[in-house]
């Protein structure tokens, strides 16, 4: 009975970690879509897509996955989460004025996930609520250098941690739809 009652104790604190840590990170699963479609609304979106991959991709990390490097010219894992991170950074810039990053450099890889999640869903909570995205251009570039640039790189390098991941022996999680925004049953 001790056995039982041990085993039904742990796998309800592994329930009550992994509820706590969906509701503490967003994109465990993308949030309900905007009723209308705007320009902000839109790239709001895309964010969210990136926020959701984003999550998914970097889940369940190992430390010989962080630092699995596949060639000598190659950027490791947590090289590539370092760039992620920086895109959401510059993305997030982009939409508020006097934006100030945190200090990437010190952060442990839990920190530096959480706060690129952060930035998307912040990112992607400003642009949903804006109809008109021309007031985030500025006197060096438009507006669509950032969704061409650093949201498509983010994309991109998300793809690559994935990739990275499986090559280091640690799948990419099979229930993840990209299409739907959650995890199959």
């Amino acid at each position: 009975m001790k056995t039982i009652t041990l085993a039904f104790a742990i796998l309800l604190s592994h329930l009550i970690t992994a509820q706590e840590v969906k509701q503490e990170l967003p994109y465990y699963e993308i949030p309900e879509a905007a009723e209308t479609y705007t320009a902000g609304t839109t790239v709001s979106r895309m964010i969210d897509g990136l926020g959701f991959r984003y999550y998914w991709a970097t889940e369940g990390l190992r430390p010989e996955d962080l630092t699995y490097k596949p060639s000598e010219s190659g950027r490791t894992t947590m090289e590539t989460i370092d760039h992620l991170y920086g895109l959401s950074n510059f993305i997030l810039g982009t939409i508020i004025k006097d934006f100030k990053p945190v200090d990437g450099s010190k952060m442990i890889f839990e920190e530096k996930r959480k706060q690129t999640l952060l930035n998307y869903k912040t990112a992607s909570d400003i642009l949903r609520s804006t109809d008109d995205i021309s007031k985030f251009d500025n006197n060096r570039f438009p507006f669509w250098n950032i969704i061409n640039g650093p949201i498509a790189d983010a994309l991109w390098h998300c793809g690559q941690v994935v990739m990275l991941r499986r090559a280091s022996g640690n799948p990419f999680n099979s229930k993840v739809s990209v299409f739907a925004g959650k995890l199959r049953d």
